[in-house]
């Protein structure tokens, strides 16, 4: 017997159907809401606990095609390995669903969301998590904290909750909000570029782009009415699925405990031995000397007399050096490392030390590295990527790849596929950067980011290297973008807000978080809150801390940036307008003008029909700029289409094929002349029709301004085609 749950929030009515589908899972759901459908599903092995302290959780999220209506892409007929959105978004589940695991839960679960069916206006990042919460609260696992997603955007000024997916290309901010009733555990931000129109002069306007940095004082609004929104939801769920709920299994909860009297005779006899090895693992996030230090404590008299084995003394002495490193800051305001609170590492930038490559950028921030290297392509040369409620694909122009090499924490493995760590650091950094590049930049960039050595926040070094490397390569940004990573620790009533985090602030503190933006405000920002909710007035602190420390480091990029010397290998690119009439001339009949002319000059060129612009790009300036000159030649010599009063000519209604006329030699192409007709229009006489005689070059035969009796050849609606008359 089922149960239907409805529920009205947000102006918008959600279903959630218990008890029809997955009976065989530990707690099921099917989630409805306009014609969208998800099932969310729970499953825990109780009988097979692992025998390591941590919960070991799989979360997946997997879009069916037959959602949409459509087939997979590819040669196989079948879904195959996620897609960046899917990884994506199992990474949002879990970063929102794995607090709410009691420690000492070792049982091996798997949360897994299937779109059943789409919908273009529903955003299914939303409705997959609160579909797989409420599969997990109805469960008989030991969870009771109903956990809800809603997404704030920003339209004409305004903050709208969850508004239609669709709405989305009309906003300024993208935030996404995780959280219980009363607590936050993840925050996702991104700041949205737009395109306004100014006024230049009374009769003239120009398109002006738009960043849209959010200020600290803006985001912590937008974050407060997300928090009113998860308020609003979980207090809804909790009450209306109260009726669902199984019966908590009674599994124990393993305690990996370690005996006090361990802890307090490590913690007398060798606390300057730990406060020894924490400075040196300041310095690397895989510094030896604990486990150096845990192995001598394991052969004294007290663990042998006792049969203490190695690996608890190991955990006693991590329980001590996290209590020195927590101590250090929240009662010291000193760090590992002897830095102040605020304080953010030695920084030094190289750019393009990469001779063969587009642009590049090596950013060293204390122990984190990161080589980010640039490259542009055509328009046409961007990722394909295909959107589940879309029936075409898409083409992604800003591709930013980040790599995380074993050797880069001194680890000797081999790198294989990317992981999700990677794809979500990836597209953090991509999310803070997109924003500042001009939307009138058409071409394809690609950023690769290098790990070469971490040390904490290697995702925020990528964002200041691939701003550099982006303003290296000659692309139009707003701003230069930095990035820092924030920490936080929490000792009581008193707590410590941390600049510029290192690995082990990362692993011992309460929280985690990413800011990214320009002088003028936050571009993007990543929150996972560990400590169970935080205050806006403290979020707010930690923001304004985290705008020091980025504008400390955009002054040493802007530095940089100074410097910046262009790369030999970079493409020479020039662009310039012409009237957008006169393209037809450049193209040539089927394309043949414009293929003859990359293929002389070794160039690429793109063509604007909306603004008239051309760019012509290339290895050599010598030959771009040649390209230049020949199409503005072309250009100058095609004179603008008489149209007689109309904006379009049907040439079938004024010319009869066989018709003779006279008419006057406009321009001449390689292939042959264009000629001014009597009643309107130009038309094409090509080389091979000028005489019975074969044809060398058109200069020889016709000059600009001869009169000539043509005859029409073949006509249509809007092209005419000709030959002399003596054929």
């Amino acid at each position: 017997m089922s149960t239907v749950c409805e529920f009205e929030l947000n102006g918008k009515q959600e279903i959630f159907e218990f008890g029809k589908v997955a009976k065989q899972a530990n707690g099921s759901v099917l989630a409805k809401l306009g014609n969208a459908v998800v099932l969310a599903t729970v499953v825990s092995e109780f009988d097979n606990p692992v025998s390591e302290d941590f919960t070991p959780l799989t979360v997946q999220y997997i879009e069916k095609t037959y959602a949409a209506a459509k087939l997979p892409g590819g040669f196989f007929k079948r879904e195959a390995k996620p897609g960046e959105f899917e990884t994506l978004t199992a990474r949002v589940i879990d970063r929102s669903l794995r607090p709410l695991f009691p420690k000492g839960y070792v049982y091996p679960t798997t949360i897994t969301v299937i779109v059943l069916s789409a919908d273009k206006d529903v955003d299914l990042q939303a409705l997959a998590l609160n579909a797989a919460s409420a599969a997990v609260y109805s469960s008989n696992l030991p969870i009771k904290k109903s956990v809800a997603g809603v997404r704030v955007a920003k339209i004409a000024g305004e903050y709208v909750v969850n508004p239609p997916l669709t709405k989305m290309d009309e906003s300024t901010l993208d935030l996404y909000v995780a959280g219980t009733k009363e607590e936050l555990l993840m925050i996702e931000m991104k700041a949205i570029s737009s395109e306004e129109m100014v006024e230049v002069d009374i009769e003239a306007f120009s398109k002006v782009h738009e960043t849209n940095e959010m200020t600290e004082d803006d985001l912590v609004e937008a974050i407060g009415i997300a928090q009113k929104a998860l308020n609003e939801a979980n207090s809804t769920y909790e009450v209306g699925f109260s009726e669902v709920c199984k019966e908590i299994k009674d599994v124990e909860l393993i305690e990996f405990t370690i005996s006090e009297d361990l802890i307090s005779h490590v913690r007398d006899t060798y606390l300057e031995d730990i406060n020894a090895a924490v400075k040196k693992l300041a310095k690397s996030e895989r510094a030896t000397e604990l486990k150096d230090l845990a192995k001598v404590i394991s052969e004294n008299e007290y663990c042998t007399s006792n049969e203490i084995e190695f690996a608890d003394v190991y955990e006693a002495v991590s329980i001590v050096k996290r209590e020195v490193v927590r101590g250090m800051i929240v009662n010291d305001k000193v760090r590992a490392d002897g830095r102040g609170l605020k304080d953010v590492r030695p920084i030094s930038i190289d750019t393009n030390i990469l001779p063969s490559a587009h642009s590049s950028c090596l950013f060293t921030r204390g122990e984190t590295q990161a080589l980010v290297v640039g490259t542009l392509a055509g328009p046409k040369d961007g990722q394909m990527y295909e959107v589940l409620t879309e029936k075409s694909a898409n083409i992604d122009n800003f591709m930013l790849h980040y790599n995380f090499p074993g050797f880069s924490v001194g680890e000797a493995k081999p790198m294989f596929n990317v992981g999700r760590r990677e794809l979500g650091h990836g597209n953090l950094g991509k999310r803070a950067l997109e924003a500042t590049i001009d939307k009138d930049f058409g071409d394809t960039i690609r950023l690769v980011s290098e790990i070469l050595e971490s040390n904490g926040s290697s995702s925020m070094a990528t964002v200041c290297g691939g701003s550099l490397a982006l303003k290296a390569a000659g692309i139009p940004i707003s701003n230069l973008v930095a990035g820092v990573a924030m920490g936080m620790v929490v000792e009581g009533d008193n707590y410590s807000v941390l600049t510029d985090i290192m690995g082990l602030e990362d692993h011992d503190g309460d929280m985690d978080f990413k800011v990214a933006g320009t002088n003028k405000g936050i571009t993007a920002l990543q929150m996972d809150i560990k400590l169970g909710g935080i205050e806006l007035s403290v979020l707010k602190e930690a923001l304004l801390q985290a705008k020091e420390g980025r504008d400390h480091i955009l002054g040493i990029m802007e530095e940089a940036a100074e410097e910046i010397i262009p790369s030999e290998a970079l493409p020479i690119l020039e662009q310039f307008a012409i009237d957008p009439s006169k393209f037809m001339v450049i193209i040539g009949k089927a394309g043949a003008t414009i293929k003859e002319i990359i293929e002389k000059f070794s160039v690429s060129i793109d063509l604007d029909r909306d603004t008239g612009n051309v760019k012509v790009s290339g290895d050599n300036k010598q030959n771009v700029l040649d390209a230049c000159e020949h199409i503005k030649s072309i250009s100058n010599n095609a004179p603008a289409r008489k149209d007689h009063g109309k904006k379009n000519i049907d040439f079938e209604k004024l010319y009869t094929i066989d018709q003779v006329l006279t008419g006057k030699v406009v321009r001449i192409a390689d292939f042959g002349a264009f000629v001014e007709l009597p009643k309107g229009g130009e038309g094409l006489l090509h080389i091979s029709k000028i005489s019975k005689q074969r044809v060398k070059k058109v200069e020889d035969v016709l000059k600009v301004d001869d009169s000539v009796e043509i005859k029409v050849l073949k006509v249509t609606r809007d092209r005419i085609e000709l030959a002399s008359s003596s054929l």
